[in-house]
């Protein structure tokens, strides 16, 4: 499934803003690496860069297309095309801060997964995520009910599921949600936003353009009586997003 940058980056304003939440949040002052999981066409590393600038940054993305878009907004970042998983469980390298901004539900068994991120942390350091938080929201149950193929499943658990991985490995842990209110101009809006994620695998497993344009369609007018417009003509639509910071002990005597 090829990510498109272009797409994804409609609502560059609205996707960018969470990883910044997540950033200016991190109580780390002086990090000297910091990498960026699952970095899409850069955006969010764009942030970590704001937040650190004198920090050595690296971008982690599987998505060639993607870390192409990244390289040539800020070829003075490193960049790196790969998985996440195997990422985590291949390497020795350590970082200050390991970030990751809305990937980490396209992923698997983070029971397991989450411990190894950790453990790409340098004492003292930082594991920063955040991931969407919409149990049961009315565009995600439209997309499955619509699904001609494999419904594309989230890995998206609860907060207590992440604060007992998480505190388990001894980190002390941050956790909140926020629930943003995005103004679209147009039912027409929120499934272009979907286009350009939670429904790439639907779309993908369709034959033909022709097919394509047509489940557009229809998920479209599935979604215009639960959004129906303000007075001005605007749509507020609401996402919800979990963040959690876990901090790594400067030694193994420090851990709780």
């Amino acid at each position: 499934m090829a990510w498109n940058a272009a797409q994804y980056l409609k609502f560059g304003q609205e996707r960018t803003r969470p990883s910044r939440d997540l950033a200016t949040r991190v109580g780390l002052a002086d990090p000297r690496r910091v990498i960026d999981l699952g970095c899409g066409p850069g955006n969010s590393t764009a942030v970590l860069r704001e937040r650190w600038p004198h920090a050595a940054i690296r971008g982690l993305d599987s998505s060639p297309e993607m870390i192409a878009a990244a390289r040539a907004g800020q070829p003075e970042c490193e960049w790196e095309i790969g998985d996440i998983a195997s990422w985590a469980a291949d390497g020795e390298e350590k970082f200050d801060v390991v970030f990751s901004n809305a990937a980490l539900q396209w992923l698997p068994r983070h029971e397991t997964l989450l411990p190894r991120l950790l453990g790409r942390v340098a004492p003292g350091g930082a594991f920063a995520m955040q991931i969407p938080a919409n149990p049961g929201a009315v565009q995600d149950r439209i997309l499955r009910d619509m699904a001609r193929g494999p419904a594309q499943k989230w890995d998206a658990q609860s907060a207590a599921f992440y604060y007992d991985v998480l505190a388990g490995c001894g980190a002390r842990v941050d956790m909140w949600t926020t629930t943003y209110y995005h103004l679209l101009p147009n039912v027409e809006a929120i499934a272009e936003w979907y286009k350009g994620t939670a429904m790439r695998p639907y779309l993908d497993a369709l034959p033909d353009d022709d097919a394509r344009t047509e489940f557009f369609r229809e998920y479209t007018e599935r979604l215009r009586p639960h959004f129906p417009p303000q007075a001005d003509g605007t749509v507020l639509f609401p996402f919800q997003r979990l963040f959690a910071i876990a901090y790594c002990a400067t030694s193994e005597s420090d851990r709780v």
